[in-house]
């Protein structure tokens, strides 16, 4: 996948712990660390919101676009469109 989380960079910075966020915006450790894995397929943006709020940042630090994640990761012919119109 091409979107990458960048959460341990912005806690690193901050000087906080997954702990620390946890507590903070009210979400178990076990969900915090999937997202900071980059291993969730998704985020609600009251997390979303949550986390930016907390650590004083917006949305874009905490998520990037890298296309070389997305043509490593992308099955050959994937995002090709079969047939013709």
């Amino acid at each position: 996948m091409a979107i990458v989380v960048k959460l341990d960079d912005l806690l690193h910075d901050r000087r906080m712990t997954l702990t620390d966020l946890a507590d903070e915006i009210g979400l178990t450790l076990a969900n915090l660390s999937i997202l900071k894995t980059g291993k969730a397929r998704a985020i609600r943006f009251s997390t979303l919101d949550a986390i930016c709020d907390a650590l004083s940042c917006q949305p874009g630090d905490v998520l990037g676009f890298e296309p070389a994640h997305a043509e490593r990761e992308r099955p050959v012919g994937a995002g090709k469109r079969s047939g013709s119109r």
